[in-house]
């Protein structure tokens, strides 16, 4: 008797597991054919012509240069704007789709509501959800003003007939449904809100910063599924790309060295005392920092030194002529043979040549990944605004070992950077191998 209980409940287990299992392939099946539906019929709608003033299309073009639009959607060599560069992330690519005005790759047949609705809620005109490679979450906030200006500039710029790249996403990261709970999760309003008494330049930098610019995007931790950590907003981040973003909260900058003077001279140029633009962040000091108005660095300044709390900054290395250098550390012959020529021997660069490194930012920050990558991959030459450059620098990877890196990154952080040797040929190696 007891084993035909047994038995019938674990029947009738599986029938409401095997109900449960169509019940879901039913659901997914039906979402595929609602999304396809959406998709077919969108394809018939009218294309849309914008005649706006030209004021508004002025201020859209500038609205689109601070937040950057152009970096994704432009591919390497590509046309402007048409989309197909790849973003590798720990789920695989995706590739930036075409926002140019053209009816059928691009943005053409979208009206300003449906433009808004993707820019703010990341929901295409046909139903389908946008990957937060997009970041809507940020753009969350962007004013409907903003974002007509910004679509009014966008659909009266040269429509280019590219088709969109499929992604490279694994399994199950390529299905589209699986937003819908991360969205719910996810994408609410995370920012924190502005306080009443703001003075207007605060209020006007947190958007620039925490909207508009969407440097949380790159500048704050991620959790297992790519969100961005909420309880350290600007923290830094070391898994996006290569390079880690550096901690931009006024903490994390003051402990670098950084003054209100150096952060707008850097936005500006991408040169400064403190560091010299590299990777992404080269990107977009000349696609887009460069080229705001300098009241919106000002106030992009003033707010990231006015957000978080107080820290005192580090006795950062300061210049000393003759100053001698740390004879018993190893490493300092590498800096000899291999950096001086560029660097000089006292630290100090050399002008259109390489950046100083006495009290650079890679060698003050408490994490040496940025300068460990910088030994290891070399950079290639910067060209920077205002005729600006600095020469390639070699990597080391193929003719240094791991104690030979660990002991020449340890040499700069105490000679330059007035931080602890505590790099290890095991951080070496682990940078080898991402």
């Amino acid at each position: 008797m007891a084993d035909d209980t047994v038995r019938k409940r674990r029947q009738g287990a599986k029938r409401w597991l095997a109900a449960g299992a169509a019940a879901a392939a039913l659901a997914v099946i039906a979402l595929v054919a609602v999304q396809e539906g959406r998709r077919w019929l969108a394809q018939s709608d009218p294309v849309q012509h914008v005649d706006a003033a030209a004021g508004q299309i002025e201020l859209g073009r500038y609205l689109a240069t601070v937040a950057d639009c152009a970096a994704c959607h432009t591919a390497h060599g590509g046309a402007p704007l048409a989309g197909g560069r790849p973003l590798q992330t720990p789920f695989g690519a995706i590739h930036s789709t075409n926002i140019t005005p053209d009816p059928d790759h691009g943005i053409g047949r979208y009206t300003a509501e449906e433009f808004h609705r993707a820019l703010t809620r990341g929901t295409a005109r046909d139903g389908h959800l946008l990957y937060p490679a997009m970041p809507y979450t940020s753009y969350r906030g962007i004013s409907r003003q903003d974002s007509d200006a910004m679509y009014a500039y966008l659909m009266n710029v040269p429509a280019v007939a590219q088709p969109n790249r499929e992604n490279g996403l694994s399994f199950p990261f390529n299905l589209r449904f699986g937003l819908y709970f991360w969205n719910f999760l996810f994408a609410g309003d995370g920012q924190a809100q502005a306080r009443q008494d703001d003075a207007p330049a605060l209020l006007r930098g947190k958007y620039l910063v925490d909207t508009l610019g969407h440097c949380a995007e790159c500048h704050s931790p991620r959790g297992a599924l790519g969100q961005t950590d909420r309880r350290r907003p600007l923290a830094g981040n070391n898994t996006l790309a290569r390079f880690a973003a550096p901690d931009i909260t006024r903490a994390g900058l003051l402990a670098r060295g950084w003054t209100e003077d150096e952060l707008r001279r850097y936005l500006r140029t991408g040169v400064s005392a403190v560091a010299v633009a590299s990777g992404e962040m080269l990107e977009a000091v000349n696609l887009s920092t460069s080229r705001w108005r300098e009241s919106d660095i000002d106030a992009a300044v003033s707010y990231l030194f006015a957000s978080g709390p107080q820290a005192a900054p580090p006795a950062v290395a300061q210049a000393e002529a003759g100053r001698p250098m740390e004879q018993d550390l190893p490493g300092r012959s590498h800096y000899l043979n291999l950096c001086a020529g560029c660097h000089a021997a006292n630290g100090r660069g050399v002008p259109h040549v390489a950046p100083g490194l006495l009290g650079n930012s890679s060698v003050t920050d408490a994490d040496p990944h940025n300068l460990l990558v910088s030994i290891l991959d070399g950079l290639p030459a910067h060209e920077l605004p205002g005729l600006e450059r600095m020469q390639a620098m070699p990597g080391f990877a193929r003719t240094l070992s791991d104690e030979d890196i660990s002991a020449l990154g340890n040499w700069l952080r105490v000679e330059y950077g007035k931080r602890p040797a505590s790099v290890t040929p095991g951080d070496v190696a682990r940078l080898r191998q991402r």
